[in-house]
């Protein structure tokens, strides 16, 4: 039966990929391969709206524990079940605890009271503004990790392991996105057939050596595919895990990989929150087991990695009826690996008192998200056009501290 250009589109999930560029957007992603490591920026997108207050205790606030009878975590001790420790102020929920060593290494550092500047409690525009870059501004067509690409590099440069293409690489720049190596080798497989099919079918010469060049492009590829190491570490089960693993083989391969996206659900808590243990406390451990594996995994590359932690916003200050919280504002970020100086909590505290409150329920924010990922993109990534990256934004000086 005679292969349609359409049925390709839709049958092979690649028919962006491979017929919406031309055969050498392939050909150039399978010879960037120059086996020479370089930098690159992870970005986690914990989707929901994460409890900074109960991921980052501040445990040294009397109204922490006056505005959250039942969910807030113990004060440090010397027994399990209760916060760590990190500067006298600030304390990890147990569950992070992987987290805690490689933050006494210096390879992690934290910036609470973070997030976006806009005042929506509406997951799906608070998501949309952090990942365009442009906060309360709902006409910008493309994501800030696109506009950073700028159009240059190979086609692998970008890469989202999602089930589709995030906002924030939308734009000009090439970006794929799969949800694992070894689901892109099937498309892959499945494409070649259907493209031979097609292409042999084809009166106009000119369209098949296009067709020629295309398959000849997608056979480079599998062999770069074959190139890619083994899965490794003890990363936790699951699409987290196992999508954190698939960025740490890819940036292993050295295949020109700057930019890698991934996410994580499950942060909404409205109901049934829990403290130590319950439904926070398993999507951090999660989140603490997966980022702890993946900075194991990657050992000394992590000098040329940072990986940075994003949420649309954080949650109310005080615990609702239903032992929950609900949407609030500022949030935490983690930072980690690369020259970042970690071991430290960056940001300044506004606060938990009634009159300290944003809106008189929520952490105030003292930081803008933008600052911290602005800091990263020109002090590991040599971005020189910031205001390019994040317009209308006018970032401090320094967000976090970095070793020389």
């Amino acid at each position: 039966m005679p292969v349609s250009r359409r049925a390709f589109l839709k049958d092979s999930g690649l028919g962006l990929l491979a017929l919406g560029f031309p055969p050498s957007f392939l050909l150039r992603a399978a010879r960037a391969a120059d086996k020479r490591p370089g930098r690159a920026l992870v970005v986690v997108f914990q989707r929901g709206g994460m409890d900074g207050l109960n991921a980052v205790i501040p445990f040294r606030e009397a109204s922490y524990y006056k505005m959250r009878p039942t969910i807030a975590i113990p004060e440090p001790a010397a027994r399990e079940g209760r916060g760590i420790d990190l500067d006298g102020f600030y304390a990890l929920h147990p569950a992070l605890a992987p987290l805690k060593p490689i933050y006494d290494q210096g390879r992690l550092a934290i910036v609470h009271a973070a997030g976006s500047p806009n005042n929506t409690r509406s997951h799906f525009d608070a998501q949309d503004y952090m990942e365009t870059g442009t906060p309360g501004v709902k006409s910008t067509p493309d994501g800030w990790l696109n506009r950073h690409l700028g159009g240059g590099g190979t086609p692998l440069r970008a890469v989202a392991l999602t089930g589709r293409l995030p906002r924030i690489l939308y734009g000009d720049a090439p970006a794929l996105n799969l949800t694992s190596i070894a689901e892109f080798r099937l498309r892959a497989e499945r494409a070649t057939e259907m493209l031979e099919r097609l292409y042999a079918d084809a009166a106009d010469p000119v369209f098949q050596a296009s067709g020629r060049r295309l398959l000849a492009a997608i056979r480079a590829l599998a062999e770069l595919r074959s190139a890619i190491p083994a899965a490794s570490g003890k990363y936790p089960q699951g699409p987290f895990g196992s999508r954190l693993s698939e960025i740490a083989r890819l940036i292993k391969a050295n295949i020109g990989l700057e930019i890698a996206f991934t996410e994580i659900e499950g942060w909404d808590t409205h109901v049934n929150e829990g403290g130590t243990t319950g439904i926070l406390a398993n999507r951090l451990r999660t989140l603490a087991e997966g980022l702890s594996a993946f900075f194991y995994d990657l050992g000394e590359r992590m000098e040329e990695v940072v990986l940075v932690t994003l949420s649309e916003f954080g949650r109310t200050a005080r615990e609702n009826g239903n032992r929950g919280t609900d949407h609030g504002h500022a949030n935490a970020m983690f930072v980690m690996g690369g020259k970042v100086r970690g071991g430290k909590v960056y940001g300044a505290w506004p606060g938990l008192e009634p009159e300290q409150l944003h809106e008189g329920r929520d952490l105030a924010l003292t930081t803008d998200f933008r600052a911290v990922c602005a800091d990263i993109l020109a002090r590991h990534l040599g971005a020189a056009d910031i205001n390019k990256v994040f317009p209308a934004f006018r970032s401090p000086p320094e967000a976090l501290q970095w070793a020389a």
